[in-house]
């Protein structure tokens, strides 16, 4: 097989390197869509995500599969010179997702379930990050070293710890619509809870990237803590009032495109100034989205969110086909494939013991419980996003992350096909299910 220093350098008929270099991204964006696409259509056939498919898709484009084939297609497909250049790509879409994702957290889904969402997110949390926190200790000499560099064992358990505690909400909203049981209880709880997970994991990641950025230096910690707070309480305080200001002057005045740019702009901006803070990018691009108004609710949608939601859905797949060049399934060792298992079970009692105890203690059924417990265990692109961050942070070698993202695969794929049928559960008004699930 060839190494990527001895294969031929990209050209064209008469175009410069640079120029080829370029090209060759384009295409190779087209051909993640398509294969997207594709395997995302197969996946709802077997009624599960389409982000399943566009996950698989980036696994079947890198190493594991179409890297090896005779003569390494991968490396042909995607040059070591252009993967630089669809990760820039892909880091546009990503925090555009981001954004969208701080945009569409809604107070109103937890409201009327705002004590036992908090609960029985606290709790989901914190028993699959314990549980992480101590597989940690298993798996930490075998990955201690990233690139030559020796990793310290509260960054690697921590992070561990919170891609264990992860819940994708966006994915979980799909299963929930796909299943048709947004109008059930379970249904109505579990968007609430996973709304607040969505909050506290990102939390938890700006924590663990300011660790990892202060390496040890327990006063540059504290500094990036005061600076994040500091930008924090500004976003909320004073970006807030003037964005709704901004908004509701210029959706008045239908400046459409103005305000689409603004935003896209301050969302930029924010994860640039999170990175410069020593927090992950995400997490700006979470903030912003955050404190961006949801009001006027339809005219936003229409004219600002359907085409950020257009957009993303362009960049977004090249995401998934970064992720995938990094996975190497055929690098797995015997150990491996022990500490995999082990991964799995771990990720699916944390979630699952943590999410039905406290429904169960609240008085819900058994059937309502289990399924809650397999909508918080979940995690699809939120977990991807958190081990990409883990592994440019420096946190995870390849064969960690390898692991990590089969266990988001595993546990997002089991959910629906285990789910009752919507008929078996209590279909309610959300007027009903605000008395049933608030007690006495």
């Amino acid at each position: 097989m060839s190494s990527p220093a001895s294969m031929p350098p990209v050209t064209g008929l008469a175009a410069t390197a640079p120029d080829m270099l370029t090209a060759v991204m384009l295409v190779d964006i087209a051909v993640v869509l398509v294969v997207g696409v594709l395997l995302g259509r197969l996946m709802k056939r077997l009624r599960q995500p389409a982000v399943i498919g566009e996950i698989l898709a980036g696994i079947a484009l890198g190493p594991s599969l179409l890297g090896a084939l005779p003569g390494n297609p991968s490396g042909t497909v995607f040059p070591k010179d252009v993967q630089p250049l669809l990760n820039a790509v892909s880091q546009v879409g990503l925090v555009l997702f981001m954004f969208l994702v701080g945009w569409e957290f809604e107070k109103r889904i937890v409201r009327p379930h705002a004590r036992l969402a908090a609960v029985t997110s606290l709790s989901s949390i914190a028993v699959a990050f314990g549980l992480g926190f101590a597989l940690a200790g298993w798996l930490y000499p075998e990955h201690a070293e990233v690139a030559g560099h020796h990793i310290g064992f509260a960054p690697f358990a921590v992070f561990l710890g919170t891609a264990m505690s992860v819940t994708a909400f966006p994915v979980l909203a799909r299963i929930l619509s796909d299943n048709r049981l947004l109008g059930t209880r379970v249904g109505s709880l579990a968007l609430a809870s996973a709304a607040v997970d969505d909050v506290l994991a990102w939390c938890l990641l700006a924590y663990v990237s300011a660790m990892v950025s202060a390496g040890g230096d327990y006063a540059k910690l504290g500094r990036i803590a005061v600076w994040g707070l500091v930008y924090t309480g500004a976003m909320l305080f004073v970006v807030r009032p003037l964005l709704s200001r901004l908004v509701w002057r210029w959706a008045g005045a239908g400046r459409w495109p103005a305000l689409l740019v603004v935003l896209s702009a301050g969302a930029f901006t924010s994860a640039w100034l999170t990175s410069w803070i020593g927090i992950h990018a995400i997490f700006g691009a979470f903030l912003f989205g955050f404190v961006t108004p949801r009001e006027p609710a339809q005219l936003l949608a229409q004219n600002l969110r359907k085409p950020l939601d257009d957009v993303s859905l362009v960049l977004l797949p090249v995401f998934f086909v970064v992720t995938g060049l990094g996975v190497d399934i055929g690098s797995l060792t015997g150990r491996d494939v022990l500490a995999l298992c082990l991964i799995v079970v771990v990720a699916c009692a944390g979630k699952l013991v943590g999410a039905i105890v406290p429904v169960r203690l609240s008085g819900m059924g058994w059937r309502e419980s289990k399924d809650l417990g397999l909508l918080m265990n979940t995690r699809g692109l939120t977990e991807l996003i958190i081990l990409n961050a883990a592994v440019t942070l420096g946190v995870l070698d390849g064969r960690m992350f390898t692991m990590m993202v089969i266990m988001a695969l595993v546990t997002t794929a089991m959910a629906a096909p285990l789910l009752s049928r919507r008929e078996e559960l209590v279909a309610v008004t959300p007027e009903k299910a605000t008395a049933d699930l608030a007690g006495p």
